[in-house]
Order: structure tokens, then C-alpha cells, then sequence
């Protein structure tokens, strides 16, 4: 068969380009570290490799929402440890505080420590993350949720929003307690309902107050507030906010449950004829309420002779600041277990980009020995091949006449 002169270039430099091309993948392979760059090296395999980087890309994006998830959290755990050291603080003052020879001078200057320690928890409330952003607002991180009033009261300006990351496929965990449900909404001690003693003789105490049968309760046919009117003999009426009579007037017995339109009342003590209150809903009281209360039941000063409604608010703002005390415990152990939940995904992340990233080794890395050798062997196929085109490329049959 005859070859032409160009159909004889062709061929070498086709066997030329591809011994070069097998030294340049070579080349790759050592100075990579991997025997498979592309698919062309093992299709197989290198669909298995995305399989393993798709793993560890996952894990390290997890790793990052992991990484905030803990900052926030083991922030707002701090916070409410703080919190919860000052509501302690506050209750020993208010118990203090609750001694008859304390002049009221001595009770104005515990109401003034109290007021330091409510300044310190506002603090704690309106504190930021790592980004200036507020960790009580829910979602409105940008504002200052908490704010003092003129009367020493505080308004949250937040809202209910919780933000969560996801830390594995099917696991997402939150990143902050909205101020509500940190601060402001602490269970009323005594169930829904507050009371307020207009005339309280006796000193009688609500204990219990509660929406005992949602099904009975109709706050529209009989609104609150409820008015609870003692008369003689022992005798006790209920209205409504409308003024009617929702419990007709009928003997009261010291300690008996009073019930009425699915609504649950206990009291405390025996109750004398012109005692009366009212009761509010109220489902939820919020810690600075109670503080504040606190501060001022200080610093009204104890009355010449003393005050027996005086006493009966003394006992429940001290129930209050317990329920308060409680709940800052409760929120920083909803903290703690959320950042459990991270400590443990974190380690099943380990594990497992520990075993992604061994069989990714396995399968990419390569054999430095034979690689070097199989360098070597290309190269020496490349001269040969380059030294042979040389020697043939000037060949004529004149050279043999």
C-alpha cells in the first residue's frame, strides 16, 4: 500500500499529539494528587466522586448554619442566666423588703436597687448579636424591641417571629426567643384571670381563677370584668361586665370552688360582708409588669398600723416573681436543648464527612509510585515517537540508489 507524504505527517502527528496528551494527564494526575480529573479518566467513578463532593459540600454548608445556630442560641442561654440571677436578686429584695421595721426610707432605698436590677434585665432584653441585630425582636432584628415608658412600664415593639437554619436535611432549629415569649408572656400564677380588690376587710386572696370548661365560657353574652360582691350573712353574688348576675346571690363557704359559665374561682380567707373585686382576664403577665409592681409596692411605703390589702398584694407579687423566676429557667432550658440538638448534629456531621471523605480518597487519590512510573513510561513513549518522526520524516528512495 502506497502512503503519501502528507498522509505520513498526518499519522505521526496524530501519534505525536496523543503520547503528548497522555504526558500532559500525567503531568495532572502528580501535581493533583488524583487520578481522576475528569470523566474521560473513569466515567464510573467520577459519577460516584460528585456523589461524595455533593456530601461534604452539603455538610459544610450545614456546618455554617451549625456554627450561627450556636452562637445565637448559647447567646440567648447567657442572656436569660443573666436574667435569671437578677429576677433571683429581685425576689431576695422583695422578701427583704417585706420586714416591719423598715422604715420607709429603707423600703424606698430597696426599691431603688430594685429599679437598678429592672434597668439591668431591660439591658439583657435589648441585647444584639454579632451582627448588631436585636436576638428579642423576632423578625424585626433592626429595631429596639423593649422600651421604658414615662410610668416606668415597658412595651415590647417586637414581634412573635421565629427564625430557624437548617443543620441537616430534615432538621431545623431556631435561632432566637422572640422578646413576647421571653419576657412578656410569663403564666398568670393564678390561671386567667387578675383580680382587683376594691374593698378587702377580711384580707381575702384569689388563689385560683380559671376558664376551668372553654365550651361554657361566652365572653360575649356575659363579658368580663367580673364583680364578686360579698353581703351579709357570708353571702356572694358574681356579675358581669353587664351587670348581670352571672352567679346569683347564694351562701359562701370558706374554701369552696365558686363556678359559674365554665369559669373556676378559689379564694383564701373568709371574706366579710362589703368585700368585694373584680377579676380581668389576664392569661399572661409580663416580668417587667411584675417588677414594676414589685417597685412600686416598695416604694408606697408601709401605713401607720400596717394594711391588710397591703399584705394580700405582697403574697401574690412574691407568687409572680416565682412564676417569673420559672419561666427565665424554662426559656434558658429551651436555649440548652436546642444547643444540644446542634452539639449532636454536629457530631453526626463529623462522622460522616469523615467517612465521605475517606471513600473520596480511596477512589480519587492516586498511587505516587506507579503514577511517577507511568509518567516515565509516557515519557519515554513521547521521545521515542518524537526521535522516530525525525529519523523518517527526510527519508527518500534516492538515499538507497
Amino acid at each position: 500500500m502506497r502512503v503519501s507524504t502528507a498522509q505520513f505527517y498526518f499519522q505521526n502527528s496524530q501519534q505525536l499529539s496523543n503520547k503528548q496528551s497522555d504526558v500532559n494527564d500525567q503531568i495532572g494526575y502528580l501535581s493533583s494528587g488524583k487520578r481522576i480529573l475528569t470523566a474521560k479518566d473513569d466515567a464510573v467513578s467520577f459519577g460516584t466522586l460528585s456523589g461524595y463532593k455533593d456530601g461534604l459540600m452539603n455538610i459544610e454548608k450545614y456546618q455554617r448554619n451549625i456554627t450561627q445556630a450556636e452562637n445565637r442560641n448559647s447567646l440567648q442561654e447567657t442572656s436569660f442566666a443573666n436574667a435569671e440571677g437578677l429576677m433571683q436578686e429581685l425576689k431576695t429584695l422583695f422578701i427583704q423588703a417585706n420586714n416591719g421595721t423598715l422604715s420607709n426610707e429603707d423600703l424606698a432605698a430597696l426599691g431603688k436597687l430594685a429599679g437598678n436590677s429592672q434597668a439591668q434585665l431591660l439591658d439583657i432584653a435589648n441585647s444584639k448579636d454579632e451582627t448588631g441585630g436585636y436576638i428579642f425582636a423576632g423578625f424585626q432584628i433592626d429595631a429596639e424591641p423593649f422600651a421604658l415608658q414615662p410610668d416606668k412600664s415597658v412595651n415590647y415593639m417586637g414581634d412573635s417571629g421565629v427564625r430557624e437554619v437548617q443543620i441537616a436535611k430534615n432538621v431545623a432549629v431556631a435561632t432566637n426567643q422572640p422578646g413576647d415569649a421571653a419576657f412578656q408572656k410569663v403564666p398568670n400564677s393564678i390561671g386567667d384571670f387578675s383580680p382587683n380588690y376594691v374593698t378587702n376587710t377580711s384580707g381575702l386572696s384569689v388563689t385560683k381563677a380559671v376558664i376551668a370548661d372553654p365550651s361554657m365560657y361566652d365572653d360575649i353574652t356575659n363579658p368580663p370584668d367580673f364583680t364578686f360582691d360579698f353581703s351579709a350573712p357570708n353571702n356572694l353574688t358574681v356579675t358581669d361586665g353587664n351587670g348581670t348576675v352571672v352567679y346569683p346571690n347564694s351562701p359562701y363557704t370558706a374554701g369552696q370552688t365558686i363556678a359559674f359559665g365554665g369559669v373556676e374561682v378559689q379564694i383564701s380567707g373568709n371574706p366579710l360582708p362589703l368585700d368585694q373585686f373584680t377579676l380581668t382576664p389576664e392569661e399572661d403577665i409580663s416580668i417587667f409588669e411584675t417588677i414594676k409592681s414589685a417597685i412600686d409596692w416598695m416604694n408606697a411605703g408601709s401605713p401607720p398600723g400596717g394594711d391588710v390589702q397591703r399584705g394580700v398584694d405582697y403574697g401574690s407579687i412574691l407568687t409572680q416573681l416565682d412564676k417569673s423566676l420559672n419561666h427565665m429557667t424554662s426559656r434558658r432550658t429551651d436555649a440548652g436543648v436546642r444547643l444540644k440538638l446542634v452539639e449532636n448534629q454536629d457530631s453526626n456531621h463529623l462522622d460522616r464527612e469523615l467517612n465521605l471523605a475517606k471513600g473520596q480518597s480511596n477512589l480519587e487519590d492516586i498511587d505516587f509510585a506507579k503514577a511517577v512510573a507511568t509518567f516515565e513510561q509516557s515519557q519515554v513513549a513521547l521521545q521515542a515517537a518524537q526521535q522516530t518522526f525525525v529519523q523518517i520524516k527526510d527519508l527518500s528512495l534516492f538515499n538507497y540508489i
